[in-house]
């Protein structure tokens, strides 16, 4: 395991202004060593105009092999709970905070692990690229290494999830979420106000001794999400 990394920024280039053109450019990401066991980088996915953005940890498994985010069990739990929180799926951008698989083999199988914060702090400038071409109204943070990633390590999911913040002030560096292009020329402009809402991770449900209560749990924070949209 590497104390250091060289970090995602490297590998954006200046001139990307579109999500297709980070997209593209993240495939030939090195800036941790993750690359070197993933398949794949798995981007985010959705809308440039989603007026939501979930941001979760890293792929899993299925995602590494698919290459898209949330397409596993936790993916289809996550669908699940937007449609019961009443949210409309076609106005959702997901993304991860880590884009590649970091995981152990145990015989043939792909165990999870948890990205390290040289992780999350290798990555973060993808995340950075991304929230400038996106403008959603509520930012919505599943589990503690997203946190980690937007908010910094102080904070606590179990402390303030289902409580609305402000973004990008909530942010650990506001001023990396604070100015968004206009247009080509490098024109910027203030983000738009917007709100974050930090919650547990969907895969945090399936591991509950009791599940319903978990997973009503989420369905709670995301319908506090889909009032917010509807003020």
């Amino acid at each position: 395991m590497t104390e250091t990394a060289p970090g995602a920024q490297r590998f954006i280039p200046p001139q990307a202004d579109t999500l297709d053109d980070l997209r593209a450019a993240a495939t030939g990401c090195q800036g941790c060593e993750l690359y070197r066991a993933a398949s794949q980088t798995v981007f985010g996915r959705g809308d440039a105009t989603a007026r939501v953005v979930f941001v979760g940890e890293q792929p899993g498994d299925m995602e590494d092999q698919k290459g898209l985010p949330f397409v596993g069990p936790a993916g289809r739990l996550l669908r699940k709970a937007v449609d019961d929180a009443g949210l409309d799926p076609g106005h959702i951008y997901l993304t991860n905070a880590v884009k590649h698989f970091r995981f152990e083999l145990r015989g043939k199988r792909r165990i999870h692990q948890t990205p390290d914060r040289v992780h999350i702090t290798a990555c973060r400038p993808w995340l950075v690229a991304e929230f400038a071409q996106l403008h959603p109204e509520v930012v919505v943070v599943l589990g503690a290494t997203a946190a980690k990633a937007l908010l910094g390590p102080a904070f606590r999911v179990t402390r303030q999830r289902g409580e609305l913040l402000p973004w990008p002030a909530a942010a650990q560096h506001p001023e990396d979420f604070q100015r968004v292009p206009v247009d080509s020329t490098g024109r910027t402009a203030d983000a738009p106000p917007a709100q974050l809402l930090a919650t547990i991770h969907p895969s945090a449900v399936l591991r509950a001794d009791n599940q319903d209560i978990a997973y009503d749990g989420l369905v709670a924070d995301l319908t506090i999400v889909a009032r917010a949209l509807s003020r």
